[in-house]
């Protein structure tokens, strides 16, 4: 007997396409604001852009897509090396997703400033971004993207070790038996997230390989240490620079915000994002979007519509 759960249906439909950038070629969804059709307001005259956290895809985002109350124009991408998009065969460095971003948003929409919401590593990235590129940024929504942990200049040594041992060895691919292993496995890292929606998470992560198993579409490299992470202040000074109108999302029972500690309270958000909104969403850990859409939506979606 099959006793894997039934897959989430999209309400709105996606499509996807492809675009080459700085060398690579990255996939994108799209949603709604199909060619020639025209923007129903100004603020619809470009994209919302869809910046999804580590180890996840752009197409995450179906469930938040789904839950708001009108179609909008909308664009997910594939950060290098996961989802659909290429891998970097030079291995991965954080500023490289501010330059992809930047290069994506001159095809995307190159003439007026973009909605930037993006989700942990998507909403660190969108966050930077805002304060480099301010002109190009009309508001932010950021769905816990509140940076990493701070690292003690002790650890140093321990990382650069670990990282070099990593990079002799060669990378290899997680299998599973099914797509309903893999979705059993993201229950159980986020035990929040629906059942459904796990296994159209599962489908987005993974692909079957020749021999008939899944293998993650995330390049394993991913998942090797970050021998030289920014420094907080350095991030924080980035924030400050920011002067598109800020939303942060968080949710009550996030573990994300649990590791940051004293970096996650409410005070120190409130410095380190001058003039930004605070909201938290019930019932949600760190994947928010993927656990309460529909409470994400009915925050993010007032303040998209308001800016």
């Amino acid at each position: 007997m099959n006793d894997a759960p039934e897959s989430y249906r999209p309400r709105r439909a996606a499509r996807r396409r492809r675009v080459d950038v700085r060398g690579l070629s990255l996939s994108l969804t799209e949603w709604g604001g199909a060619a020639g059709a025209v923007a129903a307001t100004p603020a619809d005259a470009a994209p919302l852009v869809l910046l999804h956290g580590w180890q996840d895809a752009g197409a995450s985002f179906q469930f938040l897509v789904d839950a708001f109350g009108r179609e909008r124009s909308c664009v997910a991408l594939d950060w290098r090396g996961f989802g659909e998009s290429d891998r970097d065969p030079g291995g991965y460095w954080f500023p490289d997703y501010l330059a992809d971003l930047d290069a994506l948003l001159d095809v995307l929409s190159p003439a007026t400033p973009v909605c930037l919401l993006g989700h942990s590593l998507g909403g660190h990235v969108a966050s930077l971004y805002a304060g480099l590129r301010p002109e190009r940024v009309r508001c932010l929504v950021n769905l816990e993207g509140f940076g990493l942990p701070r690292a003690a200049a002790l650890d140093a040594p321990s990382r650069l070790l670990r990282w070099l041992d990593e990079v002799r060895g060669a990378g290899r691919p997680r299998g599973y038996g099914s797509f309903a292993e893999l979705a059993a496995v993201i229950r159980r890292r986020h035990p929040r997230v629906p059942p459904s929606h796990a296994a159209f998470l599962a489908t987005a992560w993974g692909t079957l390989d020749g021999d008939g198993r899944v293998r993650l579409l995330a390049d394993p490299r991913h998942q090797w240490i970050n021998p030289a992470p920014l420094r907080r202040e350095d991030v924080e000074a980035c924030w400050r620079r920011i002067v598109a109108p800020t939303l942060l999302l968080h949710g009550d029972r996030s573990e994300y915000l649990e590791r940051l500690g004293a970096d996650a309270t409410e005070p120190a958000l409130r410095a380190a994002f001058p003039g930004a909104a605070i909201a938290c969403v019930a019932g949600a850990g760190h994947m928010l979007h993927a656990e309460q859409p529909a409470r994400v939506a009915a925050l993010a979606e007032p303040f998209l519509d308001a800016h």
